[in-house]
């Protein structure tokens, strides 16, 4: 996703004083000073750089679809990638660079990147939009389909509409930083009144922000320290993440007009899939959560992963929102012993990819009490 980035243009469409106070801005701009002058290890990295061989891909509804396809005559396994809402397909550039697994599909939603605009943005129509590009692009399986955010809940979407395809052609499915269900209840990390206050401005204020969308994107665009400071802030956990990932991540969600986050918005808290998971247990499936996850806190991957206990669950503590970003090493690892898992059944093992996972213990099973 990132919902940061929602409240971010709000900030910049008029209520930048309040926002920069919420988060201590004076504060912030100091350390975002000194993550600039650090040193960044990918400085020369081409974000935004790579890319495939483009199709235009026309939905059902009219909506040209911008699709990327690596090896697209390479043998092995398709694997689609979804993206997050207020990213584009280039939000997987590491795993894009460093996988090499079979034909790789990336595509941009709609109102996204380089997709046409769409007036259906419901999670309802992601779903469908993502069969379609199944059946364009992977006519046959098998099929590994990986979705970060709001791409995670496309895939859910997906499973709820044609499970058949689900232990057929799709044999493999990773989960990354996402939810199933009740992601009102902690917008922005934030809990209790604080949460509900959240959860009830947040809508109005983009929707105010989309009404003066001129004002809105000519800031935006500008480069503020303000969105600098609510992107570092809300889509990475590290004190020490380097300034080009934040940058890189600012200019993606700057690149969504504020009236396509006024129009998905309402859909991301009202999104609830959790009978639709039951597609995916005949399939394998991959949970990354992030500990320091303030968009989808990292209880809604424990939640998915209680739904779904043959999963593979790797939760690294100190990872936000844009966790194949920070750790884009561990991701990629986890990533391609899934797809290995899901077309040779076998129990590949993870290469070393110099970060440790952090394997968390099955949540306590409800109902039942220890005796003294």
């Amino acid at each position: 996703m990132t919902l940061t980035r929602t409240l971010a243009a709000l900030a910049v469409g008029g209520l930048a004083a309040g926002a920069g106070a919420a988060v201590g801005l004076g504060a912030e701009r100091y350390a975002m000073g000194r993550s600039l002058r650090g040193p960044d290890p990918h400085a020369g990295e081409p974000f935004g750089g790579l890319r495939g061989t483009p199709y235009a891909m026309e939905t059902s509804d009219g909506v040209q679809l911008h699709v990327e396809v690596d090896q697209p005559d390479g043998p092995g396994p398709t694997v689609v990638f979804c993206h997050g809402a207020a990213l584009n397909q280039d939000s997987w550039h590491f795993q894009r660079r460093d996988l090499s697994v079979g034909r790789l599909v990336f595509y941009d939603h709609r109102s996204h990147g380089r997709s046409g605009r769409g007036r259906d943005l419901s999670i309802d129509r992601l779903g469908v939009d993502l069969g379609e590009v199944l059946d364009a692009f992977a006519p046959a399986g098998p099929v590994v389909l990986v979705g970060h955010s709001t791409g995670g809940a496309t895939i859910m979407a997906l499973a709820d509409q044609r499970p058949e395809l689900f232990g057929t052609r799709v044999l493999g499915v990773g989960l990354v930083a996402t939810w199933a269900s009740e992601l009102e209840r902690t917008p922005l990390g934030l809990r209790g009144a604080a949460a509900q206050a959240a959860g009830r401005v947040g809508p109005l204020a983009v929707a105010a922000a989309a009404r003066q969308a001129d004002l809105v994107e000519s800031v935006r665009r500008s480069g503020s320290d303000l969105g600098y400071v609510l992107t570092r802030r809300y889509a990475f956990a590290r004190h020490d993440v380097p300034a080009s990932l934040v940058e890189f991540t600012a200019a993606m969600n700057a690149g969504t007009p504020v009236g396509v986050l006024a129009d998905l918005l309402p859909h991301l808290s009202s999104h609830d899939r959790r009978e639709a998971l039951a597609a995916m247990h005949g399939v394998q499936a991959l949970v990354v959560g992030a500990g320091g996850d303030r968009m989808t806190p990292v209880e809604h991957s424990r939640a998915i992963v209680a739904a779904l206990p043959h999963a593979d669950y790797v939760e690294i503590p100190d990872a936000g929102h844009m966790v194949m970003l920070e750790h884009p090493d561990l991701v990629t690892a986890h990533i391609r012993v899934l797809v290995a898992r899901s077309v040779h059944g076998t129990d590949a093992a993870i290469d070393d990819p110099g970060v440790a996972p952090v394997p968390l213990p099955r949540p306590p099973r409800r109902g039942r009490s220890r005796r003294p």
